[in-house]
């Protein structure tokens, strides 16, 4: 069974960066695909970046040039890197996890298995 955590929510303001983890444990890290989506307040979850487990990368538009997705396999962690926030990225940050083949990414969400809990992000203007 996966099991995933994520941490580093927390209050910024408009402009500034913060970088939200996401352990895994209870398989294989690497033999998995992992991804991260957000839930807005009052939205629908949204796909944000996904990344392969031979690290193949696909960002959604709204945070391509923003947002940078990376994996640490030794570490069993996954990364989102987020700069030049907006008010607009504000909501709860989820990451998502599928055993996969090597090239193989998913922006669906209802393609993965596993879901962590879900850490705060909030923007302030």
């Amino acid at each position: 069974q996966v099991h995933l955590v994520e941490s580093g929510g927390g209050l910024v303001q408009a402009g500034d960066s913060l970088r939200v983890s996401c352990a895994f444990s209870g398989r294989t890290f690497g033999s998995y695909a992992m991804g991260w989506f957000r839930r807005a307040p009052g939205k629908q979850q949204g796909f944000l970046a996904a990344n392969s487990p031979s690290g193949i990368i696909y960002y959604g538009a709204s945070v391509k040039g923003r947002f940078t997705i990376s994996r640490d396999d030794a570490k069993n962690t996954l990364y989102l890197q987020m700069n030049s926030l907006k008010v607009e990225d504000t909501g709860v940050y989820y990451c998502a996890a599928r055993k996969a083949a090597a090239k193989s990414y998913y922006t669906d969400d209802i393609d993965y298995e596993y879901w962590g809990q879900g850490t705060q992000v909030t923007v302030s203007s």
